[in-house]
């Protein structure tokens, strides 16, 4: 695990625009059932910006998986599984 200096974050990878596609669901369907702008689900599934709990936790339920199957520190696999 890398160090980080006290003021930084590690970066928060996500499955979202994989889950989404599978429901083909499009970036302000999305935002809509997050209670989110549609361009914020841009910036997250770009990882520019990092989910709250909340976001997660929605995300999650929405689409019947776990939080860690949506957001991860680690980068996950390339077929999205």
């Amino acid at each position: 695990m890398t160090r980080l200096k006290k003021h930084e974050e590690p970066d928060v990878f996500n499955r979202l625009e994989y889950y989404r596609g599978l429901r083909e669901m499009s970036r302000a369907e999305l935002a809509e059932a997050l209670g989110v702008h549609y361009q914020t689900v841009g910036y997250l599934e770009r990882g520019e910006y990092k989910p709250s709990l909340i976001i997660a936790l929605k995300a999650a339920e929405l689409f019947g998986v776990t939080v860690e199957d949506l957001f991860s520190l680690q980068e996950f696999e390339r077929d999205g599984a």
